[in-house]
């Protein structure tokens, strides 16, 4: 069960690494091209992360976590599956199905339509930022800038860590960084 909430974790950092790293101008969201866009040439001339026999990126973990399923179609959305397979590194806070479904009544399908586009993208940022911070570097009362331009704070006691007010469920180390599966949606305040 912690391996796969872990697996879950890296899975979403790997979405929300494309978020913070550049767009792409794809609309195709199909499976099949969210699997070509672990295997392509990364934006910018760099290389996908994921190789066949490596360790997963973040959008394969996504793809592949039951309790991930709205963070995905989010990404989609957002038209940021392909650059969530670029290198890193990134941490992601993955927010879970249940921390979605927990958002006021049509919150969810309301960012999910084409005119909300700036505003998904804008939320899915505010769960990314650079560098690959394992549980070890992060500290009580540490400040992170955001790839929204936003900033949260790391609360930690002991081995319980939370982000703003979400508490972290687990942790998984992505082939382009570190994902951390929260609670709560992160919303811009």
């Amino acid at each position: 069960m912690k391996k796969q909430v872990f697996f879950v974790f890296a899975l979403v950092f790997g979405l929300m690494f494309g978020v913070q790293s550049c767009q792409s101008g794809a609309t195709d969201t199909s499976e099949a091209s969210v699997a070509e866009a672990t295997t392509q040439p990364a934006a910018g001339g760099g290389q996908a992360s994921v190789v066949e026999d490596s360790e997963p990126n973040v959008v394969k973990v996504a793809i592949g976590s039951p309790d991930h399923t709205t963070l995905v179609a989010a990404l989609k959305a957002a038209d940021l599956v392909n650059s969530m397979a670029n290198v890193g590194p990134f941490t992601v806070f993955a927010p879970t199905n249940a921390a979605f479904d927990a958002l006021p009544a049509g919150t969810v399908e309301g960012l999910l339509k084409p005119e909300a586009k700036a505003d998904l993208t804008n939320i899915l940022k505010g769960h990314v930022t650079t560098s690959s911070l394992t549980e070890m570097m992060l500290s009580d009362g540490m400040t992170l800038g955001m790839a929204n331009n936003s900033k949260i704070t790391i609360h930690k006691t002991g081995d319980k860590i939370m982000v703003n007010d979400a508490n972290v469920l687990g942790s998984v180390k992505a082939s382009n960084g570190m994902v951390y599966v929260i609670d709560k949606v992160l919303l811009p305040r």
